[in-house]
């Protein structure tokens, strides 16, 4: 078996334990995991560029009846010609690292005080797996609403912020500075004036909340 990590998470304005990657990221808790933070399981989320946070989708036959193959119709009513995305699940939140891990290991027989500092600066943006027929910009604005959470198409960590934390003897202090970003599930799809629809596709989403560390813990 390997050695246990415990998990503490940082604010990046303080030295105090403040974000758990599970939940309410405002409160103050720590929280212990048995590995370090697993990297998403998506394999195909897509990085957006500013650019393309308010591009319009490329949906074929848009603004048509409608009545192409593999489109669902309730009936013969007239509907607006819109795109939908709608969240349905509301995840974690995930640590995009900025710059190298940090590590400081303790080989005394007491604890002591590491100390990180970011060394780089960096944007990390929205990243989306899945088919969406709205904006990003768009997508964003109704999980902030559903969940009454503040999100950002982009957020900055910068250079020299700095922590603490103290390292028990015998171990290692491993320290990510990055942009947590909340995790959500939706659904989107295309509806035509026919009121056919594209088919509902699962679209998860990456969106910046808060820049914050990351530190695990292992034995030596």
């Amino acid at each position: 078996m390997g050695a246990s990590v415990a998990v503490l998470l940082f604010s990046a304005t303080g030295t105090s334990a403040a974000f758990a990657d599970d939940g309410d990221p405002t409160g103050d808790s720590t929280t212990v995991h048995t590995d370090p933070q697993a990297d998403p399981a998506e394999t195909d989320l897509v990085e957006l560029t500013p650019s393309q946070v308010d591009a319009d989708p490329d949906i074929p036959g848009a603004n048509s009846d409608g009545t192409g193959a593999g489109m669902n119709h309730p009936g013969s009513e007239l509907c607006d010609d819109i795109n939908v995305y709608t969240p349905i699940n509301k995840g974690g939140y995930h640590v995009k690292g900025v710059g190298a891990t940090n590590v400081n290991s303790n080989g005394t027989n007491h604890a002591i005080t590491s100390t990180f500092t970011a060394k780089v600066t960096g944007t990390v943006g929205i990243a989306i797996s899945g088919d969406l027929k709205t904006t990003a910009k768009f997508l964003i604005a109704k999980i902030e609403a559903k969940y009454n959470v503040t999100l950002s198409a982009s957020m900055t960590a910068k250079l020299d912020n700095t922590v603490q934390t103290s390292t028990p003897a015998h171990k290692s202090s491993h320290a990510t500075y990055g942009v947590y970003r909340l995790r959500n599930q939706g659904t989107s799809y295309h509806v035509y004036s026919s009121c056919h629809t594209t088919p509902k596709k699962t679209v998860t989403s990456y969106t910046p909340h808060h820049v914050g560390w990351y530190i695990w813990e292992t034995k030596i």
